[in-house]
């Protein structure tokens, strides 16, 4: 099992949509997920009130860095077989549905099962700049955990990297994340 870098969709129960980052654990050949979302989140909530999401994997760092500071709207479409959207610039998706949820503990633990998944484009790559985005979303939905200051400080290190090699996109991800942090 590896970890892979995504965005979730998931419903909550007046259907409005969420659109968040996740690193579940999944299989090789990408039938079963474990999730590991804080029960404060929205994910979580909607989980267990809905037991149905879809898993993004794209390459767009801007919206991985929107979705990492609650600031995502984008273009969806109804999920084939649950209850659910797909967001419709994503590379690949995968339709799931909870099969556990352990959470007693903080950080709870889900195990769900693909039961659809779809090809839309294929998958640009990443550079430097896009793994340096990726990076900085991830600690920015750690605050929580670390506190402004040593995620700024690696946030500093990881701006060379998107000034170096970074689009239009990849900088106002950073921007983004930069100013989410530094308020």
């Amino acid at each position: 099992m590896v970890i892979l870098e995504g965005v979730m969709t998931t419903l909550a129960p007046g259907g409005a949509i969420n659109i968040a980052p996740m690193g579940p654990m999944v299989d090789d050949d990408m039938t079963a997920l474990t999730l590991r979302p804080f029960k404060t989140s929205t994910t979580y909530q909607n989980l267990k009130a809905n037991g149905q999401g879809v898993f993004h994997v794209t390459d767009d760092v801007l919206l991985i860095a929107q979705a990492a500071i609650g600031e995502a709207n984008a273009p969806t479409r109804p999920a084939d077989h649950v209850n659910g959207v797909v967001l419709t610039g994503a590379c690949r998706y995968y339709e799931f549905e909870v099969d556990e949820m352990a959470d007693r503990d903080e950080r709870t633990t889900i195990c769900a099962r693909v039961v659809h998944h779809g090809r839309l484009r294929d998958f640009f790559g990443f550079n430097r700049a896009k793994h340096a985005v990726l990076e900085a979303a991830i600690l920015a939905t750690r605050l929580h955990l670390t506190g402004a200051a040593p995620v700024m400080e690696e946030m500093d290190r990881l701006q060379v990297m998107v000034e170096n090699t970074g689009g239009p996109a990849e900088h106002e991800a950073m921007r983004l994340l930069r100013a989410y942090v530094s308020t």
